[in-house]
């Protein structure tokens, strides 16, 4: 789900007509297929003038490239280059990957670095392992924080009133049966997650799966991420799991935190 806007922002430096064009291109989040300028329309909320007028200037510019197959506009190989821009310049990312890969060889699992972005994280750094699916290797992904080893870990290490209006206002509906959603059952999470420094999830994201993340902390304590450690209940044992995974993903936490 797109963020609305801050609602500090200054009214008098916001430009409605960047704004509309960023509209444009978060219309494709979650859709399954290429957009026709009727569906952008929709999907944003422009009339369909104003939507034509934007979707030329990103085609021109490469933001947005005409499906090969001729159903409509998809995101252009332009967008990469901005992401490519936003993680070689994150601070937290530049140290993770040689902490991550020693992780990833040592467990054998996949490896992923998430950060926090309000209800979600987005994952920035994945490490797949051998049995990942599409969209468990590929970096952008946001999940809700409420239902992810890494959203909870890092809501653990929050002031609990941060925490707890974060968790009201997130989308708590279930990815999975298993997905926890109650407040009760989340606050018995976060205060778990206290206790023993990671968090861990059965099977609440995906089906058949075991997650267990640690937060990483900043210099003044607050989190700025978490290490994922993804497994297989096929092959693990949730209890062998916590024993085995959880201090080898609090040490790579520790490595990775502690810049201002």
């Amino acid at each position: 789900m797109s963020k609305g806007k801050d609602p500090g922002v200054d009214e008098r430096l916001f430009l409605q007509s960047l704004a509309r064009g960023l509209q444009v291109l978060e219309a494709f989040e979650g859709v399954a297929q290429p957009l026709s300028l009727g569906g952008l329309a929709a999907a944003t909320g422009l009339d369909k003038s104003a939507t034509q007028r934007i979707a030329h200037t990103l085609l021109a510019l490469g933001y947005l490239e005409r499906d090969p197959g001729g159903q409509g506009l998809v995101p252009g190989k332009r967008l990469l280059d901005r992401a490519f821009d936003m993680l070689r310049l994150n601070p937290l990312v530049q140290r993770a990957t040689p902490v991550l890969q020693e992780l990833r060889r040592t467990v054998q699992e996949r490896v992923d670095l998430s950060l926090p972005d309000d209800t979600q994280i987005i994952y920035a750094v994945r490490l797949q392992s051998r049995r990942d699916t599409l969209s468990a290797t590929l970096v952008g992904r946001r999940m809700p924080a409420f239902a992810t080893s890494g959203g909870r870990a890092m809501l653990a290490a929050m002031p609990e009133a941060e925490a707890e209006d974060i968790l009201a206002r997130s989308d708590r509906r279930p990815l999975t049966p298993a997905t926890i959603t109650d407040l009760p059952g989340l606050r018995g999470k976060l205060a778990e997650a206290r206790r023993d420094g990671f968090s861990m999830a059965l099977e609440e994201s995906l089906r058949d799966e075991v997650v267990l993340a640690a937060a990483v902390l900043d210099a003044q304590g607050r989190p700025v991420g978490a290490v994922h450690v993804a497994g297989s209940l096929a092959e693990w044992d949730a209890q062998r799991f916590r024993r085995r995974i959880g201090p080898l993903a609090m040490q790579a936490a520790r490595a990775l935190g502690g810049f201002a």
